[in-house]
């Protein structure tokens, strides 16, 4: 990596602060923000209301489950300053070891983080051998990611069009634009855009613009969500919501919680990313509330689910760069998708024994697809057609 680019990079994210060995707290606050199951997944089966803490027995948190920090997964993680949306954005970044490496640019899903991508990241720089970097953030709304101009308290605008301008507006505060610095990106950066269900959305709907700034993206994928499947599946999204605890009596409890009924289906990395989706209930809170509540309030989310995926499949399939849709088990595509699939305009791949959450069911797996996926269009032989050209 050259000392211009590395110089450039240092200027805007800093490096990861030490984290010790056993570092609950720091992890309780590293892993806040993913939720539960939105678009394709059905989550897990209903939960006993939560006994008042006044009326619960006390039990010691189950060791197996106890939280692990991101350290080492991420090289880097800090605050990023977004003025053009007023945030304050958590990322967590493993940069590419070479100037023409590319950086896997992921976006979680409704109610996660970006730590549910902790596993695959490191799988990802392990098997390209640093050509590969790998950075995940926390959108609005999510994890660590903070207002900066308005007070907590304040309603969040989570329509699509704000999501995807926060998404572009990070990329642009993070990298060089490249009409100010042609030689910085032009010659070295490459993205490619990875989006699990509503970051899938975002990640599509943000890739034309990017293009138009003349960012260079190498592909867009899109986990587990098909806009068909998924628009007929919100009706019952409340009753899914309704299934879930309102909060458990410790962090390990709500891992343990999402481990057992299949919610997460890798301990591993439920241990990373869960602690980020809880948070210790308000001072002020009813008796009768759980010692730790979720952290970002789905159900409030509900007037924005239907513009979320609304248009996906059209706009996936516009995308001019090479397109991979990694589905679970045996989903179905919609009739644009499946038209599309025929004509040789995307790439599908179907990851068996794993739930909604596959990039963290079988971060592996996952990782071996992207991996691939990235070699053949980034690092494609003259001649050879990438995924999607005709």
């Amino acid at each position: 990596m050259s000392d211009l680019y590395r110089s450039a990079l240092q200027a805007r994210i800093a490096k990861l602060p030490p984290m010790p060995p056993s570092e609950e707290d720091e992890e309780l606050a590293e892993a806040g923000d993913s939720i539960g199951d939105l678009p394709t997944g059905m989550g897990p089966p209903a939960m006993p209301s939560h006994t008042p803490r006044s009326q619960r027995r006390q039990r010691t948190p189950n060791a197996a489950f106890t939280p692990i920090s991101a350290a080492s997964f991420f090289e880097q993680a800090t605050q990023v300053a977004v003025p053009a949306s007023g945030l304050d954005v958590r990322v967590y970044y493993t940069p590419p070891k070479f100037e023409d490496g590319t950086v896997l640019v992921c976006h979680h899903g409704a109610g996660y983080s970006g730590l549910s991508f902790a596993c695959f990241a490191k799988e990802v720089t392990e098997m390209s051998k640093g050509e590969c970097g790998v950075l995940s953030l926390d959108c609005r709304g999510h994890g660590k990611t903070a207002r900066t101009d308005a007070p907590p308290s304040a309603e969040e605008d989570l329509s699509i069009d704000t999501l995807t301008n926060d998404f572009v507006n990070l990329l642009q505060a993070i990298f060089p634009d490249v009409a100010a610095s042609p030689s910085l990106l032009a010659s070295y950066l490459c993205t490619f855009l990875i989006g699990h269900s509503l970051g899938g959305s975002i990640s599509v709907r943000a890739c034309p613009i990017l293009q138009e700034r003349k960012y260079r993206i190498t592909g867009v994928a899109v986990l587990d969500v098909v806009e068909e499947f998924t628009l007929e599946a919100l009706p019952v999204m409340h009753s899914l919501l309704n299934a879930r605890p309102e909060g458990f009596d410790s962090v390990e409890e709500a891992i343990e919680w999402h481990v057992k009924t299949n919610a997460i289906r890798n301990p591993n990395s439920a241990r990373v990313s869960i602690p980020a989706i809880v948070t210790p209930a308000p001072p002020d809170a009813p008796p009768s509330t759980p010692a730790y509540v979720w952290r970002t309030p789905l159900r409030s989310t509900a007037p924005y689910w239907t513009s979320w995926f609304t248009g996906l499949s059209g706009k996936f399939l516009a995308a001019r760069t090479a397109r991979l849709l990694v589905l679970a088990g045996t989903e179905r595509l919609d009739r644009e998708l499946m038209i599309g699939q025929m004509q040789g305009k995307f790439q599908l791949i179907v990851v068996s024994n794993v739930g909604h959450m596959v990039h963290e069911d079988d971060p592996t797996r996952l990782a071996e697809i992207m991996v691939e996926f990235w070699r053949r269009n980034e690092r494609v032989v003259v001649g050879v057609k990438k995924v999607g050209e005709l």
